[in-house]
């Protein structure tokens, strides 16, 4: 298998399932009403703001393999608008599995060999270390929203 393809299928485990933690965001996520995912713990991001936070460097990247420019501040990864809604959180849910998933497609068409190159430019590091990074990122901020859940339902 090419390297290539196993990132796209990390990329597909952590949010869709199959890993080997047996963890991921859309199971997480599936019972989670807007109300929980908006609730503010008064030590830290609740978890609309993680899923948010985790979408964002998918995105970011997805438009850079399209052939976009990286465009994106590290400040603004956490400040996504209100949720007022079941319909609101839904919505930002389904851009994130819809995103990730061609985000994942785009990995798969890419040549090994450009994992070695840099991504945008040399200060940014590889290819490889900024997908890599986003799976181990996107693990990261899983393993927070699945303790923020056993919080709000304790």
């Amino acid at each position: 298998m090419q390297i290539t393809q196993q990132l796209a299928k990390h990329v597909r485990d952590v949010h869709f399932g199959g890993n080997w933690t047996s963890v991921n965001l859309k199971d997480t996520l599936a019972a989670v009403t807007w109300q929980q995912a908006i609730a503010q713990p008064a030590d830290g991001n609740s978890i609309a703001t993680l899923v948010f936070h985790i979408h964002y460097y998918v995105d970011v990247v997805t438009r850079v393999l399209k052939g976009g420019p990286l465009d994106a501040k590290d400040e603004y990864s956490f400040a996504h608008l209100p949720i007022g809604s079941q319909h609101d959180w839904e919505a930002m849910l389904a851009k994130m599995w819809a995103d990730a998933e061609t985000f994942a497609a785009l990995i798969e068409q890419m040549p090994d060999h450009k994992l070695a190159e840099d991504f945008v430019d040399a200060k940014c590091g590889t290819w490889y270390r900024n997908i890599q990074g986003i799976i181990e990122h996107t693990h990261y901020h899983l393993g927070q929203i699945v303790l923020l859940k056993k919080r709000l339902s304790a």
